[in-house]
């Protein structure tokens, strides 16, 4: 296991808290039959004051056995970890005027004049293979000739992507923000305003004085399930509180203008989008709440030097500034995973699957180091896959790393094909298009994986709470709501322009 894994508390299995349990309430048991056992031996010594206790202890020690038994399961019960709910999350739509079909993104690219036509080209044929459609959508800023990424015009686009996610979240739950919300945490990689953006948001909902918000910047596209890890340590803490989840990536001021390669790729890949997630502590809510949070696992392989720099902002030779994608990037990120794997696999695999790879590894070590290693089989553990849709090349390098079927990422290049890659956001369009299909049930589990700068891996995992009714998902989830029936399309390989 690489020492840069770790695992979020409380991660563990129930069955841990169980032999806790059973551990703690054993003490005072065995304590007290020995008292019992050891009475006479007791009395030999001389302590006469035992002889008061030899008339009433057929009397106390059930007492004390039953006192000592309640009191530390009172303990127990209070101290374990709080059950951790999803009540509902909403996902940005980007209006139709931010639509930026295949035409338009050529043709900007040919008269952008800063582009030689060595970089729109480029651009071009990376579009060809990238997997999006012609529906995904950039900024307002982004369709000018030349991109005009103001602060202003950055701004304009957090307050319609984060605003307009939580007003959607707010009506479809009934959640006052001014009055509901114990907890807020943003995460937004590349633009972080002053004041922040969780302080946009506290002022727009005008939300308590006393709620805890948290603004995190600078760590990819997994830094969505690193706000939901750390709303739910918080929840650990904070007794019958709600949290405010939102995720999200500003493309406004993140345009790169320059003709380094290895810097144009962004611009052909994200696209505007944004979600919005509440959580709650509160038994109360357990009916009513979509899903449970079970697991969630982090990996950070930012020690080594190769994966720190594999995604990096930096100026080019010209002195633009734009997000650096190293060629090392799927070979790092599929030694993350693997770490994240070895965490995660022992918490969710059935016990077969345990056992076979344990005796491959065996194998491996002690009979042949060229044996074929055993990779688990994680559909046995999960019904449904959400892979952070950062690519065609991702999601084709998961599928195959985990040995999922099409339709196992159907989701995954559904999103990436109708809304591009919005980032830490994208996990949740995948999830809302799993539900608009009608796909998840009551006791399905779900994994999602996200990967980012750092270069993090990290994977969260749900239990649904309850079936869902198809129509009132699709009506809910705006993103799906008038293109679901679409979907799945057929994706070419190379579409020519």
């Amino acid at each position: 296991m690489s020492r840069n894994t770790c695992r979020a508390a409380g991660g563990g299995g129930g069955w841990k808290h169980f032999l806790r349990f059973l551990f703690i309430v054993s003490i005072p048991m065995v304590l007290m039959m020995i008292l019992v056992e050891k009475e006479d031996e007791i009395l030999e010594f001389g302590f006469s004051g035992f002889q008061y206790l030899n008339r009433i202890h057929f009397f106390f020690c059930p007492c004390a056995v039953v006192y000592f038994t309640a009191l530390t399961a009172l303990v127990y019960f209070t101290s374990r970890p709080r059950p951790i709910f999803l009540l509902d999350y909403a996902c940005f739509k980007p209006p139709f005027t931010c639509r930026v079909p295949f035409s338009t993104f050529m043709e900007h690219s040919r008269l952008i004049a800063n582009f030689d036509g060595k970089s729109a080209d480029f651009q071009i044929k990376i579009l060809e293979r990238s997997g999006l459609g012609e529906e995904t959508c950039l900024p307002p800023a982004n369709h000018y000739i030349p991109p005009n990424p103001t602060l202003e015009s950055a701004r304009a686009e957090a307050e319609m992507v984060i605003f307009s996610a939580i007003d959607d979240l707010a009506k479809r739950t009934g959640l006052r923000p001014d009055k509901n919300v114990d907890i807020l945490v943003v995460n937004c990689s590349l633009f972080s305003p002053t004041p922040s953006l969780s302080s946009m948001i506290v002022q727009r909902y005008k939300m308590k004085s006393n709620v805890r918000s948290f603004n995190l910047s600078g760590m990819g596209c997994s830094a969505g399930l690193l706000s939901i890890n750390l709303a739910r340590d918080l929840l650990q803490v904070y007794p019958n509180s709600n949290a405010l989840v939102v995720s999200t990536e500003i493309i406004t001021p993140n345009w790169y203008g320059g003709n380094q390669r290895a810097m144009l790729l962004p611009n052909c890949l994200f696209r505007m989008g944004g979600a919005a997630v509440v959580l709650s502590n509160r038994r109360s809510e357990s009916r009513r709440s979509k899903y449970r949070l079970v697991h969630v696992v982090r990996t950070h392989k930012g020690s080594e030097d190769r994966a720190y720099h594999c995604v990096n902002q930096e100026e080019d030779s010209q002195g633009y500034t734009g997000i650096s994608l190293s060629k090392d990037l799927m070979a790092i990120a599929g030694q993350a995973l693997k770490a994240n794997i070895t965490t995660i696999g022992p918490l969710v695999l059935p016990a077969s699957e345990q056992l076979l790879f344990l005796f491959t590894l065996i194998g491996r070590k002690i009979l042949n180091k060229r044996m074929k290693p055993y990779i688990p089989d994680f559909k046995k553990a999960f019904e449904h896959f959400c892979i952070h849709a950062g690519g065609r090349a991702v999601i084709d390098e998961l599928q195959k790393s985990l040995q999922l079927s099409a339709e196992h990422v159907e989701a995954s290049r559904m999103t990436l094909h109708r809304f591009g890659n919005t980032s830490s956001s994208s996990l949740w369009y995948e999830l809302a298009y799993i539900e608009a299909k009608g796909k998840i049930k009551a006791g399905d589990r779900v994994w999602q994986i996200g990967f980012g700068s750092g270069f993090k891996c990290n994977s969260a995992v749900w239990k649904c709470n309850r079936s869902m009714n198809t129509s009132d998902v699709v009506h809910q989830h705006g993103p799906w709501a008038d293109c679901v029936h679409r979907y799945p399309v057929q994706i070419p390989n190379i579409v020519k322009l």
